[in-house]
């Protein structure tokens, strides 16, 4: 109950910011959304990308999968992941798609390490199969290497994975060919507080917000 209470506590605070405090802001969403970013993060409840980047309601449009994946274009694609990206890069037309993928994360633990699910299902497996090709190209590659190199490589690689399967949607790559859609790779590391960014020049994650000293 202590969660329950904690969440209208927290709604009260937001009903007195942005409805009494700035009364403007819904005045002029309640017409509409524009949103100016698709970002496809993770659902991990350690990771959230609005209140990690100070978002505004209306500022972004968001979709959180298991391991912040996106399913190529394909007749059997995830219409739930797949449909909301085609709303917000065909209907909203948003300038931008970040990917953000972050440290420690669940999704990959179990791809790298797969067990018989003891349920009558297994759906995070098969939504896992989606970086299959990132995890065995991982174990190939880096069987040298330890286990928490192998989960950190494979987070990274799974994000271009991801924006690569982003561009097998053809009204998508239109966009970003036409220099109307700008795509984003980004890692969020838990331990150190630190934001990397992918750079296409350098082909390496490199960081866009550095670490607190204090945080080492």
């Amino acid at each position: 109950m202590q969660d329950i209470e904690k969440f209208i506590s927290g709604f009260n605070r937001f009903q007195q910011q942005y409805f009494n405090d700035h009364p403007s802001l819904y005045g002029n969403l309640r017409t509409g959304q524009r949103p100016g970013t698709l970002l496809i993060g993770c659902c991990d409840s350690r990771v959230d990308p609005v209140l990690m980047t100070g978002s505004d309601p209306g500022d972004m449009f968001v979709v959180r999968n298991i391991a912040n994946l996106v399913p190529p274009c394909t007749p059997t694609a995830s219409a739930g992941v797949s449909s909301a990206i085609e709303f917000a890069v065909c209907e909203l037309e948003v300038e931008r798609v970040i990917v953000l993928g972050h440290a420690r994360c669940g999704g990959i633990r179990a791809l790298m390490a797969p067990h018989q699910a003891q349920r009558e299902t297994d759906f995070v497996g098969q939504w896992m199969r989606i970086a299959l090709p990132v995890a065995e190209r991982v174990h190939r590659d880096l069987a040298h290497r330890s286990s928490e190199e192998q989960h950190h490589a494979c987070e990274l690689a799974s994000i271009l994975l991801s924006l690569d399967n982003l561009l097998s949607y053809p009204w998508l790559k239109r966009r970003v060919d036409e220099g109307k859609l700008k795509l984003h790779g980004w890692y969020f590391d838990l331990q150190s507080g630190a934001l990397m960014a992918y750079s296409a020049r350098q082909q390496q994650f490199l960081p866009l917000v550095c670490p607190l000293p204090s945080a080492h």
